[in-house]
């Protein structure tokens, strides 16, 4: 299997640029953040434009976190931004600009945990290390398994056989990793796997198995009228503004300032449009402070004399 995946990858494997030659240790690291439950169609244009912006931990940790904060724009929970910042200033002050190779002195990096530590590890320096994320996990479920889902969340055992996985020799280590991943993004995936495309379906223990169904039925996780989507909407006010912006304008507008005061008080046409899609949403004032709460509860956003902006 190990040889078998390798070779598909060879041959298969889609053309991103935290994979190429030339890509730098901090460019890996940004992609397995911004990677976190966030499609890679939606993270290929937010991850070059951080890379032309900020190419080296150096020149994100120069800039104030909020500047993170907003080119991050809709890729979805903005703590992984403020994360990266943080990261990049201790890479700065304690590694001399660059990235530790190993996953113990990864892993004590600010937003950096176990996985992502060996996927940089592995990724980035070539290093033998068991990565498990959901698609390597699911790959793992069918072909070893015989099941159509792993469990709900990573077990000890899951880790464990992932690291009797794990080829001794270092460089397919690496390639079993990625190719293990890539199967479960692009052939593999959890709703509608491309079986006749697997170059492992005859040694598949799920397809052995007669394909049994899930045990369980996965929840996808609620967005409208959450307080997730009324922070959204409010980080999307504090990414559109130039000055800080009042405190009341979040509040639905009865009859609410004209949209010249939104725009002269905060910076712009785009951010009487980010107040308006807000608005739109029908927010009752506990929700809304709910949000603006956990927003400055998570140093996502700062008050300052009854105004709020960016970190």
């Amino acid at each position: 299997m190990h040889t078998e995946l390798a070779d598909w990858f060879s041959r298969e494997a889609r053309d991103l640029p935290w994979r190429a030659a030339d890509r730098s240790p901090w460019g890996v690291l940004v992609s397995e953040v911004m990677l976190q439950q966030t499609p890679v169609v939606r993270v290929l244009p937010v991850w070059r434009e951080w890379m032309e912006r900020w190419p080296d931990p150096a020149d994100l940790a120069a800039e104030p976190a909020g500047e993170a904060v907003r080119a991050w724009g809709r890729l979805g929970y903005p703590r992984r931004a403020l994360r990266l910042h943080a990261a990049a200033a201790v890479i700065v002050a304690e590694h001399g600009g660059e990235l530790p190779d190993t996953e113990e002195a990864l892993r004590t990096l600010p937003g950096v945990g176990s996985y992502t530590a060996a996927a940089v590890a592995a990724f980035a320096f070539g290093r033998r290390a068991t990565v498990v994320d959901t698609n390597i996990r699911r790959v793992h479920a069918r072909l070893l398994g015989g099941e159509a889902l792993p469990a709900p969340a990573l077990t000890a055992a899951e880790q464990r056989r992932a690291a009797a996985l794990l080829p001794e020799d270092t460089a397919l280590s690496v390639v079993w990793n990625a190719a293990a991943m890539e199967l479960g993004a692009v052939v593999c995936t959890a709703r509608s796997p491309r079986c006749s495309a697997c170059p492992v379906a005859a040694e598949c223990a799920w397809r052995a198995a007669g394909e049994p169904p899930p045990t369980y039925t996965p929840r996808g996780q609620a967005w409208h009228g959450t307080d997730r989507q009324v922070r959204g909407a409010v980080m999307a006010v504090l990414r559109a503004a130039e000055h800080p912006v009042p405190r009341a304008l979040f509040e639905p507008p009865v009859p609410g300032p004209p949209a010249g005061a939104a725009a002269g008080a905060s910076g712009g046409g785009a951010v009487t449009a980010a107040l308006g899609r807000l608005h739109s949403l029908g927010t009752g004032p506990d929700q809304l402070e709910r949000a603006l709460a956990g927003l400055l509860a998570d140093g996502l956003a700062v008050e300052e004399h009854g105004r709020l902006r960016l970190p």
